[in-house]
């Protein structure tokens, strides 16, 4: 059995360098080989692990409207089409999932997501899913089997209610997260009482804070990809004690 971890939260709070981060720890743990799933369809994990998508999902699914060969299924094709697109890397392989090419939702991409994220992390002690800002994906039931679900919040208010009705969606769906934490994120100072109670109010599990960085800043500025932040960057020690409380 696979540990499905799940990072989420409203846009720009820096979900994708957090998801990252948990990959790297994942591997300075020795807890390899980990499947990190980019489900957001603004794809751009690959950027911050330092590594090029082949392709995505999305792509494929406009494949399959016109390419599966005969005599076979699009069950058949589309799972060797998954196996093919896994970007591998050192320790991890990357699966992305991208957006359709032309109009239409993204429902079907996102049920066959789902389907072979299923049926790829019995290979895997871990998954780590990245997902796009916000709730749609909860609504869409993309996200459904997971066993921590980190919430990313900046420290203002409009992201904590946002963060808390992430929470509350994930309860009205019976969404089977078993463990759902806070995480506030690029923090410039000690949390201030309003917010505080603004967390409690959302009844949320606040789990750690990290501070603000320029490391980060420095590193997305020049391109690089910031899975290879120092270990000794604040960010990146405050990450990992948070880790080390919630990821067994």
């Amino acid at each position: 059995m696979s540990f499905t971890i799940a990072v989420s939260g409203k846009g720009g709070t820096g979900k994708t360098t957090f998801a990252g981060m948990i990959v790297r720890y994942l591997l300075e743990k020795g807890k390899s080989p980990v499947l990190a799933v980019d489900a957001d369809a603004n794809a751009n994990l690959n950027e911050v692990l330092g590594i090029d998508v082949k392709t995505t999902i999305g792509q494929m699914r406009e494949l399959m409207k016109e390419k599966v060969p005969a005599g076979m299924t699009k069950d058949v094709w589309f799972e060797y089409k998954v196996q093919e697109a896994l970007t591998e890397s050192k320790g991890f392989d990357l699966l992305a999932m991208g957006r359709p090419e032309g109009a239409g939702c993204y429902c079907a991409a996102n049920t066959l997501a789902r389907k072979y994220i299923d049926l790829l992390s019995g290979n895997y002690p871990y998954v780590v899913i990245d997902n796009e800002a916000g709730m749609e994906h909860f609504s869409r039931l993309t996200t459904q089997d997971v066993d921590l679900l980190f919430i990313l919040s900046d420290s203002s208010r409009r992201s904590i209610i946002t963060a808390g009705r992430i929470r509350d969606l994930i309860k009205e769906l019976k969404s089977n997260i078993v463990r759902d934490v806070l995480i506030l994120n690029g923090m410039t100072g000690p949390l201030e009482e309003e917010i505080s109670e603004e967390i409690r109010k959302h009844h949320l599990d606040l789990a750690g804070m990290i501070p603000a960085s320029e490391e980060i800043s420095r590193f997305d500025r020049s391109g690089s990809p910031t899975f290879g932040l120092p270990l000794s960057a604040p960010s990146v020690q405050a990450a990992w004690r948070i880790f080390d409380q919630y990821i067994p």
